[in-house]
C-alpha cells in the first residue's frame, strides 16, 4: 500500500531535524553546512527548503524541539514531574543530539542571526509552571511558594548545571548534580510529606529512559 503523501512529508521532515541536530551537535551552527545535513538525512534540497525556508529556520525547529524528547516520557504528576523531567533531560542530555543540540544552538544562537531568542527556555518554564501548579492545587508546595519564580530558578541553574558539567565530566556527572539541585531547592518549596517521598536519584531518570 502506498504510504499517504502527509506521512511522507512529515517522516521526512523528522529525517531533516534528526540529521541538522546531529551535524549541529558535532560542528555547531557555523560549521554546520546544508551540504552536510543533505547527505547525513540522504534527502535533497527541495525537500529541505519545502519544510525549512534556511538554515537559520532548521536551527531554530531544533532549538525548539527539546521538550519534544522528554515530556513523552512522563508520567507522575506535579513536583514529581518536574523533578522526573529534570533527571529524564540529564540522561537524555549524554544520548539524544536532538536534546543536545538543542541546548548547545540555544547557547550559541547569537551567531545564528545575531538576536537572542528566550522561546527554548520559554518553553521549558512554561512546563514547569504546569508541574508546579498542580502541585500547587494539590497541598504539595509550602504557602508562599510562586509557581512561575521556581520555574525561572529551575530552568537557570539546570542552564548553568550542565554547562557546567560539560567542561568538567562531558555531562556524565549531570544525573548526581541533579540529585543535589533537588536535595537543596525542596526544603525551600516543599511540604515535609512530599519532601519524603520525593523520588530525585539518578536512577529514577535511568529507568524512565527509552
Amino acid at each position: 500500500m502506498a504510504q499517504p503523501k502527509q506521512e511522507r512529508a512529515e517522516q521526512t521532515r523528522r529525517a531533516l531535524l534528526h540529521a541538522a541536530a546531529e551535524v549541529f551537535d558535532e560542528f555547531g551552527y557555523a560549521g554546520a553546512s546544508i551540504t552536510r545535513i543533505l547527505k547525513r538525512a540522504g534527502v535533497t534540497a527541495g525537500a529541505l527548503y519545502f519544510h525549512f525556508g534556511s538554515k537559520e529556520d532548521l536551527a531554530k525547529a531544533v532549538m525548539n524541539s527539546q521538550p519534544e524528547t522528554l515530556v513523552p516520557l512522563l508520567a507522575a504528576g506535579g513536583l514529581q514531574r518536574l523533578i522526573d523531567l529534570t533527571l529524564v533531560w540529564s540522561w537524555q542530555l549524554q544520548r539524544d543530539p536532538l536534546l543536545r543540540a538543542g541546548v548547545r544552538l540555544t547557547n550559541e544562537q547569537a551567531s545564528i542571526d545575531g538576536s537572542l531568542n528566550a522561546d527554548p527556555y520559554e518553553n521549558f518554564r512554561g512546563i514547569m509552571v504546569g508541574c508546579l501548579h498542580e502541585a500547587l492545587e494539590a497541598g504539595e508546595l509550602q504557602p508562599g511558594v510562586d509557581p512561575s519564580v521556581v520555574a525561572e530558578f529551575v530552568v537557570a541553574a539546570c542552564t548553568g548545571m550542565q554547562m557546567y558539567s560539560n567542561v568538567v565530566s562531558g555531562r556524565r556527572d549531570l544525573p548526581e548534580r541533579t540529585q543535589q539541585m533537588w536535595n537543596l531547592i525542596l526544603p525551600g518549596i516543599a511540604v515535609p510529606s512530599v519532601i519524603t517521598r520525593a523520588e530525585t536519584a539518578p536512577a529514577r531518570g535511568a529507568a524512565l529512559m527509552p
